[in-house]
């Protein structure tokens, strides 16, 4: 059945709780949950200015919680390197610019997400008939950009490293935008997976408020190319990762999140993509300039 889930042993859950809602999966890699989407904060506690990696946005208004959060795990007035996006949704970029412009921080994100970036190109239109929650039927009240960071834009590098992020690499995830992206860490096998799946079934406000652990596709509201995200999705699960950290729901690790993870990819056409809407046979197309096509409503 289309939208199924893949239950997962609460078990599995990973994280120690910190201050202002940070959860700490790894020694140098917490997330904190901003209402209903996750930041990832890469470094160490207490590393100070510029030793520290945020990665993704947030929600609109969430500066200052990540101003906090920052604060206190790394040191007062200590900024980033760097912000690291994911990809350049509404609830991944909602406190990008302001961040930005206070830290004066470098974004640095997939050229194929530049369009959103830079003020060229909003986001093709979000499915609201899928799904069959209150957040997709909500999906066409949502921001789609473009938004404009261009001032502080930066490129990934062609060679698969991040700046300033030793010991990881990217890995084009699209499906779920065109530049989406992941990132990995072979040492210890974590995953920062973005949207390329998630832990909670996003598409149910229920859900979203409960973070009831189950492995699901990506937001479907949002997926514009399933052919891609499946992709996307089977190439992850061959890392056989240790933890992961997803854009929305909670850290899970060990060998029940592997299961799950193996199962959505195995399965994906029938557990993750929707049995009709607008994506579903013909997906929107973009290029470097941003959308160049979209199918229309059904």
């Amino acid at each position: 059945m289309s939208g199924e889930q893949i239950p997962i042993d609460p078990e599995a859950e990973t994280g120690t709780s910190l201050e202002h809602g940070l959860h700490e999966v790894a020694p140098d890699l917490a997330y904190q949950r901003l209402t209903i989407v996750n930041v990832v904060y890469a470094g160490l506690p207490g590393a100070g200015d510029r030793r520290w990696i945020l990665v993704d946005a947030g929600i609109p208004d969430s500066a200052g919680a990540i101003r906090r959060a920052a604060a206190d795990h790394f040191g007062p007035d200590a900024r980033p390197a760097a912000i690291v996006l994911t990809h350049g949704h509404f609830d991944h970029v909602g406190a990008l610019k302001e961040l930005a412009e206070e830290w004066d921080t470098p974004i640095i994100a997939h050229r194929l997400e530049y369009p959103y970036l830079n003020g060229r190109s909003a986001y093709p239109p979000p499915d609201p008939t899928v799904g069959g929650g209150i957040m997709s039927a909500l999906s066409g009240f949502y921001p789609r950009g473009p938004l404009d960071v261009s001032p502080w834009l930066h490129a990934l590098p062609d060679d698969g490293s991040v700046p300033y992020m030793q010991g990881w690499i990217w890995l084009h995830t699209p499906g779920h935008t065109p530049g989406h992206i992941s990132l990995w860490r072979e040492s210890d096998r974590s995953l920062i997976a973005g949207d390329a799946f998630i832990t909670t079934r996003q598409e149910s406000a229920y859900a979203v408020l409960t973070q009831k652990p189950e492995l699901h596709g990506p937001p479907m509201y949002f997926t514009s190319d399933w052919r891609s995200a499946r992709e996307s999705v089977v190439l992850l699960a061959s890392l056989q990762p240790e933890r992961v950290i997803t854009g929305h729901g909670p850290a899970m690790r060990g060998r029940a999140m592997r299961e799950a993870l193996s199962q959505l990819a195995r399965d994906f056409d029938q557990v993750a993509v929707p049995k009709q809407g607008r994506y579903v046979h013909t997906p929107a197309r973009a290029n470097k300039d941003g959308v160049t096509y979209v199918p229309p409503k059904p």
